[in-house]
């Protein structure tokens, strides 16, 4: 009688090759090759060994539930992707982009949840084993996330750094370092009147880690350079309103740094109705320009090597014992046309 059993995961999925075939090139039974797969029986390492070489040899690709059972794992990642009205998607999808393009250079796929589903959606897909790991993204400083992390046991990195990082696993620019940077920038060209252009305001009222961090590089560089420097948080949609306040009420102003990937086109338009273009005002950008806009000095946010470093990180924790800590990138300014000495 036929062990139909046995074969289980032979269901054709796979083209040609079959676990039949298998066995067949490794001189042992169908079952022998299940057990392999599954890790269910004690193998000798021989035998395991030429199973292993036959499946490479014929090319045979177990279907997903068979990969499951032999590694004890989904081969999927969750990623939290920030879905509010005050993110700026185009920024946030290239960070998805580069979490699942290195997820799947690890033979992993990304199931995507919205921020929205907070703790609750982490306790779900640890509870159900739907996924191996998690990325974390848009970290609050205080962030509702960070004790459920640590109490589901989930392999986890986070794209942000809160304010406890204890047996946490963190990677991201530092924005600290960027704020400051730009600064220095500015001071460095002799301005000494520059204003700092943020997120919208409910940004900061929620304590989002990389604009707290910004603002307070740029404060703290501001202090140490003697400079005049104030902060304004910007909606898109007041962007004009408040170019128009700026050259009302500060004709000395000659520096401005742009934190808001969003409203720097309008801010940029908006400078411009009033006679002030780059570098006549000199402008440093946190970030990518939006398209249109003319080459500007600017901040490089690596979005793709800090997918690929969380994943890798990711992956790391998957794999072995736990190394947790918080990487930094140190932020690279790249010069362009949009920053001068002040006039006279």
């Amino acid at each position: 009688m036929r062990n139909i059993s046995s074969n289980r995961f032979d269901d054709g999925r796979d083209g040609t090759v079959r676990i039949s075939d298998v066995a067949r090139h490794a001189g042992v039974s169908p079952s022998t090759v299940s057990y392999v797969l599954s890790g269910k029986r004690s193998i000798s390492e021989t035998t395991r060994r030429r199973v292993l070489d036959s499946i490479d040899a014929l090319g045979y690709r177990p279907h997903a539930g068979a990969r499951s059972l032999a590694s004890r794992r989904s081969n999927v990642l969750a990623l939290v992707v920030p879905l509010r009205e005050d993110v700026h998607v185009p920024v946030a999808m290239r960070f998805a982009v580069s979490v699942v393009t290195a997820a799947r250079d690890h033979d992993h796929d990304v199931l995507l949840l919205t921020q929205g589903e907070g703790p609750a959606g982490l306790r779900r897909v640890a509870g159900s084993a739907l996924v191996d790991g998690v990325v974390v993204m848009d970290v609050e400083t205080d962030d509702a996330r960070v004790p459920v992390l640590r109490s589901l046991g989930l392999p986890s990195v986070l794209i942000g750094v809160p304010a406890d990082t204890g047996g946490l696993t963190c990677v991201d620019l530092d924005f600290a370092a960027a704020g400051s940077a730009c600064v220095d920038h500015l001071a460095d060209l002799g301005h000494r009147d520059i204003a700092f252009v943020g997120q919208p305001a409910s940004v900061y009222g929620r304590r989002t880690g990389f604009a707290e961090r910004t603002l307070a590089g740029f404060e703290s560089a501001a202090r140490r350079r003697g400079l005049r420097a104030t902060f304004h948080p910007c909606d898109p949609a007041g962007a004009g309103g408040l170019a128009s306040a700026l050259v009302r009420d500060r004709p000395g102003l000659t520096g401005l740094i742009v934190h808001n990937e969003a409203s720097l086109a309008p801010l940029l338009d908006a400078f411009a109705g009033h006679g002030r273009v780059p570098p006549e005002i000199s402008v440093v950008a946190l970030g990518p320009p939006p398209p249109g806009v003319p080459e500007l000095t600017r901040v490089e946010l690596p979005a793709e090597e800090l997918g690929a470093r969380a994943v890798s990180l990711l992956m790391d924790r998957i794999e072995g014992p736990e190394r947790p800590g918080v990487t930094l990138l140190e932020p690279r300014i790249v010069p362009g046309g949009s920053t001068a000495p002040p006039a006279g």
